[in-house]
């Protein structure tokens, strides 16, 4: 299994909360529809604490070929979009999971 790491920082203007409300709510929609994402977990900082980052998302392939055909899909590609119309600005890692405990 493949996870990609996904730090968002929200768009200038708009709230923590709306942010919160935003990606849980909404961004999740387009994130049911991109084909061979397995499963999506999305980690929100408390919205009254000053962070870095707003949110830390988990999108989960199954493998290197199955993220690269997602992104490329034209759900993927919507996703995408949606995510950058609301985020100032977005770090992808890819990484392998390894749970120790």
């Amino acid at each position: 299994m493949l996870k990609v790491v996904s730090l968002m920082r929200r768009a200038d203007g708009m709230s923590k909360q709306e942010f919160i409300t935003w990606i849980t709510e909404e961004h999740v929609r387009f994130a049911r529809e991109i084909p061979g994402l397995r499963k999506f977990v999305v980690n929100a900082t408390d919205p009254d604490a000053e962070t870095p980052w707003d949110s830390v998302n988990e999108l989960y392939f199954d493998d290197e070929a199955g993220r690269v055909a997602a992104f490329a899909s034209e759900q993927g590609k919507a996703s995408g979009a949606d995510a950058a119309a609301h985020t100032s600005e977005r770090v992808q890692i890819i990484t392998t999971e390894h749970e120790l405990v």
